[in-house]
């Protein structure tokens, strides 16, 4: 059987955002009868154990990250596991391994985020953003299927499933999720999660959920242990579908977790923590489900009591919050991202023979 290769990282330093969202679609691709290998030259514990556990090969590769002997090292995989194709996850991955991945004669699937222009060799980009479709796909990759919009946005099985259950009212939801991705770079959880306590209103409970890879992990369990029952960490929390549905605001880095989040119709402050993140919380933003603040460059004691003062103050606000959750049950959002991402990629390519096939060849946006 050919194998799907996911070549992508994970780290204290850049999150697990890129092994996760590919996590989603290789559960798809699974349930479609493919078989996947993880590729990484560098991981964490906790990525390797949830990889593991949900019976996902990955292996370790040569680095550094997109240098040659990464690229060889890949290629090679593609070659001994008969790959029929690859998805590419990461901002490390220069022109030339780009191109010279695409020469290796498997498919190539990149996800982007930015749009800058730079060329990605690749026949197939995907890129979940609202305003996805403004960017200048067809000159980074011509002749690509383009796979852009909220109905691109990869959810997890467990998300998906949470999503085709009924909306409950905001006054129904009465966590206040915290949420910085798999390893917080920034350091943030803390901080927020305090001065959140410091002012908690009555009826609300607060959870933060810290990945496995966050190096504070344990420093924030036992800080969650000071401020008392009524503030919960979760680390490698296994049940998030669930979560968000009881959730009535998060507070999240506005990386992948903004399309489980909008999925669930959970009002949101998403927190601006690296450049990939800006232009994607600003447009969600601008549809009404989320209000966006930007923390990079600051302390992480000062951002976490701005964030927290916004928090509160949505928390304060139960109409504008209902009004956000009405704002994202009504985006094109099916939850069925994940599962349209891993039927494109394993189908076949469309025709260029005809005018129509053209045209679904460059754009299959979904907006």
């Amino acid at each position: 059987m050919a194998v799907i290769l996911i070549r992508a990282d994970a780290s204290p330093t850049i999150g697990t955002g890129h092994v996760m969202r590919c996590l989603a679609v290789a559960e798809a691709l699974r349930d479609q009868g493919h078989e996947t290998l993880f590729a990484a030259v560098e991981s964490t514990p906790a990525i390797d154990r949830r990889l593991s556990a949900d019976g996902f090969r990955h292996v370790s590769i040569a680095g550094p990250v997109g240098e040659a002997a990464d690229l060889a090292a890949t290629r090679s995989l593609l070659r001994r596991e008969h790959g029929s194709a690859v998805m590419l996850d990461g901002y490390r991955f220069g022109e030339a391994y780009r191109a010279g991945l695409q020469a290796a004669g498997a498919r190539v699937l990149a996800w982007d985020d930015l749009g800058d222009g730079t060329p990605l060799h690749a026949d197939l980009v995907v890129n979940a953003a609202p305003q996805a479709s403004a960017l200048p796909y067809e000159a980074m990759a011509p002749g690509a299927l383009l796979l852009l919009g909220p109905g691109y946005a990869p959810l997890r099985r467990e998300v998906r499933l949470a999503a085709r259950e009924p909306l409950r009212s905001i006054a129904e939801r009465p966590v206040l999720l915290v949420t910085f991705g798999g390893s917080d770079p920034l350091g943030l959880t803390g901080p927020v999660v305090e001065a959140l306590a410091a002012a908690r209103p009555d009826g609300c409970r607060i959870v933060a959920v810290v990945g496995g890879s966050n190096p504070r992990a344990t420093e924030l369990a036992a800080l969650a242990d000071r401020l008392g029952p009524d503030v919960v960490v979760e680390i490698d929390c296994p049940r998030m579908g669930a979560l968000m549905a009881d959730s009535g605001l998060a507070v999240s880095a506005g990386g992948g977790t903004m399309g489980e989040l909008a999925a669930l119709a959970v009002p949101t402050l998403l927190v601006v923590t690296a450049d990939n993140q800006a232009m994607a919380s600003g447009d969600a933003a601008d549809l009404g489900w989320s209000e966006a603040v930007d923390a990079r460059g600051g302390d992480p004691a000062s951002a976490g009591r701005i964030i927290a003062e916004r928090a509160l103050a949505l928390w304060a606000d139960g109409t504008r919050r209902q009004r956000m959750q009405d704002a994202a049950a009504a985006l094109p959002l099916d939850g069925e991202g994940a599962v349209r991402i891993a039927h494109a990629l394993t189908g076949p390519a469309p025709s260029l023979s005809s005018p129509a096939g053209s045209a679904v060849r460059r754009r299959a946006a979904l907006a």
